[in-house]
């Protein structure tokens, strides 16, 4: 894993309670950050930091619980994030899920969209004021190869109609990309990038809230995947690295950029994927 030194640096890490997002949380701690983790479930949020503490020795650690799928919740999170921070320097979106089955989230949309989507969105929009007055600051938002295949379903974008697994995980990714592209456009002069990325596939408790075929699926892979130290990489290196100081708006595999789909370089979806989120999002403000 890369070193670098974030002395005087504050990062919010979502997602962090295992995986990709714990690791994370633990090489920017290792790196001298402030960090704080944002965890679902608080249980396993006090288990991550005591973990991130433990094998760092940093101590400007802090734990915010939140189920980044509620809108409601999110307001609240970004909330006591703005009473206890004053600026951010690193926004890393890293909490998603997959569901087997059309679930639907306490807004009524789709959890996977609410989730792995709107949650960046909202969060994201709400610690702007922060962002900016941590400048030069950096928003990170992963999210996968699974975007490769993926077409926005602007007439079913929830699987209303029909809904698939792979197909719904495989949008809200590419949703990730389009929403990063656009969000560098309006960001524009503010001094804070935006940057996508692909991990890889790793072994982490991806997919464990799902029971049945799927479930032992994962876990039969789990010998083939990526390490969690590995795929933390490119998150660690966008969050960190001085080689991309100002780089904004593209998509990064193993720490270089990537050309992503032809799908997820039209700007014309990009600028619709915003409008529609702001859109999802007023009607809970």
């Amino acid at each position: 894993m890369m070193t670098g030194n974030l002395e005087g640096k504050v990062v919010l890490v979502t997602g962090a309670t295992n995986g990709i997002g714990l690791e994370s949380a633990r090489e920017l701690a290792r790196m001298g950050a402030a960090v704080h983790l944002v965890a679902r479930d608080r249980g396993r949020g006090e288990s991550a930091l005591a973990e991130v503490r433990r094998s760092t020795g940093n101590g400007r650690l802090s734990l915010f619980v939140a189920d980044l799928a509620s809108q409601r919740e999110v307001r609240r999170l970004a909330a006591e994030v703005r009473g206890r921070i004053d600026r951010l320097h690193v926004l890393l979106n890293n909490a998603g899920a997959i569901f087997t089955s059309r679930e639907l989230s306490p807004d009524g949309i789709e959890r996977t969209f609410a989730l792995n989507h709107l949650g960046y969105f909202l969060l994201t929009r709400e610690l702007l004021p922060l962002l900016e007055a941590g400048a030069p600051s950096r928003i990170v938002n992963v999210s996968s190869m699974a975007h490769e295949r993926a077409r926005m379903d602007w007439d079913d974008l929830q699987g209303e109609r029909r809904y698939s697994t792979w197909k719904a995980y495989g949008q809200s990714k590419l949703a990730n990309i389009l929403f990063t592209r656009e969000l560098s456009r309006r960001l524009e002069g503010r001094r804070v990038t935006a940057n996508a990325l692909h991990p890889g596939v790793v072994a982490t408790g991806f997919g464990k809230n799902n029971a049945g075929l799927f479930r032992l699926m994962m876990k039969l892979g789990a010998p083939f995947l990526t390490n969690r130290r590995k795929g933390a990489r490119t998150s660690v290196f966008l969050s960190s690295s001085p080689a991309v100081e100002g780089v904004t708006g593209k998509y990064f595999v193993a720490e270089a950029e990537r050309e992503p789909s032809a799908a997820a370089r039209d700007d014309a979806d990009a600028r619709r994927l915003w409008e529609l989120s702001e859109r999802l999002v007023a009607s809970s403000a």
